[in-house]
C-alpha cells in the first residue's frame, strides 16, 4: 500500500496499539471482575489474593494453562537467547524500513472455515512477521494454513493456542512493527546484562511478564512452571537472591498493607472473618488477643501480627519458597488453583504462586541430605508444619523480560504490564 492509504494504517495501528498497551493499566481493576465469583466479590481479602474453593486438587495443578508451552530447552537467560535477539532487531529493522505490517480489522472475530475481506489483512501481516509462508498466497479464505499461522503467532505472544484470531490476538497484531522493535532493544540490554554475570549452574528464573518460571541447569531448562505474579498497583520486583529454606505446611503472615486496606474494612462488615479463615492475632510479645480486643473503626490493627494456621484453607497453600529480599516476598503454593489456566496471571500481591510447585521443590532439595521425593510426599500427606534446609542455596532472579528470541528464529513478546519498556512513548512517535 502507499501514500495516504500508508498514513492511514499507520494511525490507526498506534491507536489501536496505545490501546492494547494501556489495557495493562487496567488489569488491577479488572482483576476482581475477570472471572470473579460471589465470595471473591463479597470478601476484599479473597478478591486480593483471588482464593476460590474446589479446585485444590493435584490434578488441577498439574494441568497446563491456557498459553501454548514452549518446547525449547534454551533458557530465556542465556548468550544464545541474546544473540537470537541480534538477529531478530535485524529482522525487525528492515520490517520497520519496509513500512511495517497492515493493522487487521478488530471488529470480528476470524477463524478456521470463514471467508472475509479481514482475512486478507489477516494473512498479509502473518506473512511479514515470518508466522505464514509466502508461498501460501493471498485469499479472503481462513483455512488450516492460517489456522496453523495464527497459532504460531499465539505461541509467541503467550496467547491460547486455539488458532482463533480473537481480541486478544488482534491486539497483540496490531502493535505496530516499530514498537516491537523498540520492545527487542530495550530488552537486549536486560539480557545482556544479566547474561553477563556468572548465574550459577543451576538457577531458578522467573520471568514476570510472561509469569514463567524456568529451573536451569546447565544452561538447559529442565522444568517450567506457570505462575501469577503482582498485580499494577501490587508488583512483583526485579531481584536476585537466593533460595535458602522450604517451608512445609506454612503459616501465612498477613502483610502490612493487606491490614490497612483490605483487613479492617472488612472486620467492620464481617467480625468473624478471622475466626472463619483461622486467622490468628498476636501482639508485638506474641501474646495471642481475641479479634473482639481489637478496635476496628481505627489503625489500631496495624500494630499487631495476623497469622494464618496451616492448612488446605490456608492463602499460601501447602509450601513456600524462601528467599533472603526487601520487599517480603517469597514463591509459593496457592489453593486458587484455577489462576493458572488464565492467560492473564497478573492477580497476586506481589508474590509469585507457582504452579506444579512439588516437582519444583523437588529439584530444588535434591542435594539436601533425608530430602527424597519419598520423604517429600510423606510431609505433604501428614501435613507436617517444617522447614526444609537447602544444603547449597540456589540463586534465584525474578527478571522483566517482554521481548525475546529462540535460535530457531522464534520471537516472543509479552505485554508490558507495569510498563518499564515506555511503550506508551514508542506508539506516541
Amino acid at each position: 500500500m502507499a501514500g495516504s492509504d500508508d498514513k492511514t494504517l499507520s494511525l490507526n495501528a498506534l491507536s489501536l496499539s496505545r490501546r492494547a498497551l494501556l489495557r495493562g493499566a487496567a488489569f488491577a481493576g479488572a482483576g476482581a471482575l475477570f472471572g470473579s465469583r460471589a465470595l471473591a466479590q463479597e470478601d476484599p481479602i479473597a478478591q486480593v489474593l483471588q482464593i476460590h474453593s474446589g479446585e485444590w486438587s493435584d490434578g488441577f495443578d498439574a494441568a497446563s494453562s491456557g498459553a501454548a508451552t514452549v518446547r525449547t530447552t534454551l533458557p530465556i537467560l542465556s548468550t544464545e537467547t541474546t544473540m537470537a535477539v541480534d538477529a531478530a532487531i535485524a529482522q525487525y529493522n528492515d520490517i520497520v524500513a519496509r513500512g511495517g505490517w497492515p493493522v487487521v480489522p478488530a471488529d470480528k472475530t476470524l477463524q478456521l472455515g470463514m471467508r472475509d475481506p479481514s482475512v486478507l489483512a489477516l494473512r498479509e501481516r502473518l506473512t511479514i512477521s515470518g508466522d505464514l509462508s509466502p508461498s501460501i498466497g493471498m485469499s479472503d479464505a481462513f483455512d488450516s494454513f492460517v489456522d496453523g499461522a495464527v497459532r504460531r503467532f499465539q505461541a509467541r505472544h503467550g496467547i491460547a493456542a486455539d488458532g482463533v484470531a480473537g481480541s486478544s490476538t488482534l491486539n497483540a497484531m496490531n502493535i505496530p512493527a516499530a514498537v516491537r522493535l523498540g520492545q527487542l532493544t530495550t530488552n537486549l540490554e536486560r539480557l545482556r546484562s544479566m547474561t553477563a554475570q556468572p548465574l550459577g549452574d543451576r538457577y531458578v528464573c522467573a520471568n514476570i511478564p510472561a509469569a514463567q518460571v524456568e529451573a536451569v541447569e546447565y544452561d538447559r531448562v529442565v522444568s517450567r512452571h506457570t505462575t501469577v505474579v503482582g498485580k499494577v498497583d501490587r508488583q512483583s520486583p526485579v531481584l536476585s537472591s537466593k533460595i535458602y529454606q522450604i517451608n512445609f505446611n506454612p503459616y501465612w503472615t498477613v502483610p502490612a498493607s493487606i491490614i490497612k486496606k483490605d483487613l479492617i474494612p472488612l472486620m467492620q462488615k464481617q467480625p468473624d472473618y478471622l475466626t472463619k479463615k483461622h486467622i490468628r492475632i498476636f501482639t508485638q510479645k506474641g501474646d495471642e488477643i481475641p479479634p473482639q480486643a481489637v478496635n476496628w473503626h481505627s489503625d489500631e490493627a496495624v500494630n499487631y501480627m495476623f497469622r494464618q494456621d496451616p492448612g488446605d484453607f490456608n492463602s499460601l497453600g501447602t509450601v513456600k519458597i524462601s528467599f533472603h529480599n526487601p520487599y517480603q516476598v517469597y514463591m509459593h503454593d496457592t489453593p486458587a488453583k484455577d489462576l493458572f489456566g488464565r492467560e492473564e496471571r497478573f492477580d497476586s500481591s506481589g508474590c509469585m504462586r507457582t504452579q506444579n510447585i512439588r516437582q519444583l521443590i523437588t529439584w530444588l532439595l535434591r542435594d539436601s541430605p533425608g530430602w527424597d521425593r519419598t520423604r517429600i510426599d510423606e510431609v505433604f500427606r501428614t501435613a507436617e508444619r517444617i522447614d526444609a534446609d537447602i544444603a547449597d542455596p540456589v540463586p534465584l532472579y525474578w527478571v522483566y523480560i517482554t521481548a525475546w528470541a529462540m535460535p530457531d528464529g522464534a520471537v516472543h513478546f509479552r505485554n508490558d504490564i507495569y510498563n518499564h519498556d515506555g511503550l506508551d512513548q514508542l506508539a506516541l512517535r
